[in-house]
């Protein structure tokens, strides 16, 4: 998943990136409300996580913008501000929850999954397709009783395919849910991780099925 990441405090921020991005998750960090309305005229987020009190402005005023914009990417708002009515303010502005600061990085990666349970259903949940069980929480796809473990861009990926199937997915959708901005990535990247799910897809009924010229779709037999 592509997680928005909007703190001015820089060593808080490369914490948070260096968590996500360990789980497999595409993070671009915006130390600014400036920055954040440039990352998110130009990508799709499945869940931004947002500093109250900003160089250039309120958080709280900022989400309550984008919501009447029509964004409707969960929010996790994150601040040291702990009094009950900024919490209620925050919420009631359109936030899906509020983290006070200072915060367990482990803290934040479990609400972060509760906030996506919430919003996303499919996408956290244990999930039958064809032949197999996919459960992203223990990151592992169980084919005729054998389970098979998922590594972190793996695990992104077949989530992305297995919540919507037979849908194509061009490279260029694929890399913008996978990677941030700040990553390098080869123009072969995809076909790596999609080479490594086929092979842990061996034996299923569920394929992953190149479509010329337009991307990858999951499909079944």
């Amino acid at each position: 998943m592509r997680f928005l990441l909007v703190e001015d405090t820089a060593d808080l921020a490369r914490s948070v990136q260096d968590l996500l991005r360990l789980n497999g998750h595409g993070v671009d960090w915006a130390a600014s409300l400036a920055e954040a309305q440039d990352c998110l005229a130009a990508a799709r987020y499945d869940l931004i996580l947002l500093d109250i009190a900003l160089p250039d402005g309120d958080g709280r005023r900022f989400l309550a913008d984008l919501r009447r914009a029509g964004n409707d990417s969960p929010v996790i708002m994150m601040t040291a501000r702990s009094a009950v009515a900024d919490r209620i303010d925050a919420l009631d502005g359109g936030a899906d929850d509020y983290l006070t600061k200072p915060f367990a990085l482990a803290e934040l990666e479990a609400r972060a999954r509760a906030v996506l349970r919430r919003r996303g259903g499919a996408a956290q949940t244990v999930r039958q397709y064809a032949d197999l069980t996919f459960d992203p929480l223990t990151a592992t796809m169980t084919i005729a009783g054998e389970v098979r473990e998922l590594r972190n861009r793996e695990l992104r990926l077949f989530e992305i395919l297995v919540n919507a199937p037979d849908r194509i997915f061009s490279k260029d959708q694929l890399c913008d849910r996978l990677f941030s901005f700040a990553e390098s990535v080869s123009d072969n990247a995809i076909e790596v991780y999609v080479g490594r799910l086929r092979r842990k897809l061996d034996g299923s009924s569920a394929r992953i099925e190149t479509v010329r010229g337009l991307g990858y779709r999951l499909t079944a037999a």
